[in-house]
């Protein structure tokens, strides 16, 4: 026991290891039995930081997480204007990452029989996994509504899946590469969000991409596009109040002169 600037520091060894589940029950312990006689006590240490790291890591997973959602899917909107599309696409990329996050856990914990995971872990691999999924997502979609333009959407995302799958596969399957480069480091942190993303990656790039999406697409059809799906879609459906166009023509044998024509067709 110590006494410095008025303020009085008790040493204590734990019987435990500093890192294991007992400490940190018998640190918990303590602080809610000083705190129940005196609230400014402080109880520190290693594990104390621990403790309050991993309460912090918690904190931001559930503030985070909903945070960047709501973000992306604001972004989505925009970019592919419409409503349904983005939340599907979310909560694709939702469970996506839920499942390889679970697999992860089973991996970590079973197999290589690690201690535990640190709160931040998940927290990086959800921000990788976010990113990437939907840039690879935005790719597809966006093509998949240019083509909706043209010939329908059903068709379209069929062409768009054949158009961008190739580099969207390749490009999933080298950034998978690339990081697991990470489990040569000697951290059980780097291991575990190297296989989160790997694994993650390549689900997302050969399964999620490939298959969820576009046989989503397929089933709910043009209304994917909600609520203006009429103008998003090709042919009769598409939206009949839209004037008509003006197309100026320059003539063959007057390059100076423009003709002005109203067509009949409808965008």
């Amino acid at each position: 026991m110590a006494v410095l600037d008025g303020r009085v520091y008790i040493h204590a060894t734990l019987s435990d290891a500093s890192d294991s589940r007992e400490a940190e029950s018998t640190v918990a312990k303590i602080r809610d039995e000083l705190h129940a006689l005196l609230d400014s006590v402080l109880v520190g240490g290693i594990t104390a930081t621990d403790i309050d790291t991993n309460l912090t890591g918690e904190r931001d997973l559930r503030v985070i997480i909903p945070l960047a959602l709501v973000v992306v899917w604001v972004i989505l909107a925009i970019l592919l204007r419409a409503l349904l599309l983005p939340t599907i696409l979310i909560a694709a990329t939702v469970i996506s990452f839920g499942t390889a996050l679970g697999t992860a856990s089973l991996a970590c914990n079973h197999v290589l029989k690690f201690p535990g995971a640190d709160p931040s872990v998940a927290l990086c691999g959800f921000l990788f996994l976010v990113a990437l999924g939907i840039d690879y997502t935005i790719f597809l979609m966006t093509r998949a509504r240019e083509e909706a333009h043209h010939i329908g959407t059903r068709p379209g995302i069929l062409k768009a899946l054949t158009v961008t799958g190739g580099a969207i596969t390749s490009a999933g399957t080298v950034l998978a590469a690339t990081f697991s480069a990470l489990v040569v480091i000697p951290l059980m942190f780097m291991i575990q969000l190297a296989f989160i993303v790997a694994y993650g990656v390549l689900k997302d790039t050969l399964i999620v991409r490939t298959l969820l999406i576009p046989g989503l697409v397929l089933n709910i059809g043009p209304q994917i596009w909600w609520p203006w799906q009429k103008l998003a879609e090709a042919g009769p459906e598409r939206a009949s109040w839209i004037p008509r166009s003006i197309s100026i023509m320059r003539t063959r044998h007057s390059p100076d002169k423009t003709l002005i024509s109203s067509t009949k067709s409808i965008l």
